[in-house]
């Protein structure tokens, strides 16, 4: 059973992660933040996006395929955020921005569209839906500071990306949990009403 859990910064997603693998007595695997990039891409965000996000695919990718690999006899494999996300939300988002030039993000598209046909989609994918005020708040509870001067827009930009890619673009089987009432860290309810639909999946 692979189960992707995939939402804006600050929706929660490492959390849930961190609970499901220990209720599941599985293994997390979490969104890399060692970027050799990243410093450079954010002095100059136009020079250095290709290259940033071309790390991130060749990192979500591998990780990917390391991830099944070690898990191929086991039980549940929950994954911190998926490669569909790099490409979908944060690629293009950089493009629409002006961030990214045109040649670069057909480039890296061709790439994404090669690499997703070398592992298979997950089995579920779970969809933590926040509106900005709620990531906001999110995001000042956990307190990190390369966060705190994060644009409203941005997330805002982010959030319509995410809300179109799963209503319009990613082909596969969603769970939505509206974490503006839906908390699964304060209400127990939630959370077990995400396990009962795993547990489903599990017993299929």
């Amino acid at each position: 059973m692979y189960i992707a859990i995939a939402g804006n910064i600050g929706s929660g997603k490492t959390t849930l992660t961190r609970i499901l693998t220990e209720r599941y007595n599985a293994k997390a695997y979490l969104e890399e933040c060692n970027n050799p990039y990243i410093g450079d891409f954010y002095e100059d965000m136009n020079r250095w996006s290709f290259n940033l996000q071309i790390y991130f695919l060749g990192s979500r990718i591998q990780q990917t395929m390391d991830m099944l690999a070690d898990n191929r006899d086991s039980g549940a494999i929950f994954q911190d955020r998926t490669i569909y996300e790099d490409a979908h939300i944060f690629a293009d988002n950089l493009h629409e921005m002006g961030l990214m030039a045109s040649r670069d993000i057909e480039t890296y598209m061709k790439l994404f569209r090669l690499m997703t046909t070398l592992i298979p989609k997950p089995d579920l994918l779970i969809y933590l839906k926040a509106s900005v005020p709620t990531l906001i708040s999110q995001i000042r509870k956990r307190g990190r500071e390369y966060e705190m001067n994060i644009d409203e827009l941005y997330l805002k930009r982010l959030n319509d990306k995410y809300n179109n890619w799963i209503d319009n673009i990613y082909e596969g089987d969603v769970l939505v949990v509206d974490k503006d009432h839906e908390d699964f860290v304060s209400d127990p309810t939630v959370l077990e009403k995400i396990c009962a639909r795993l547990d489903a999946l599990e017993n299929r």
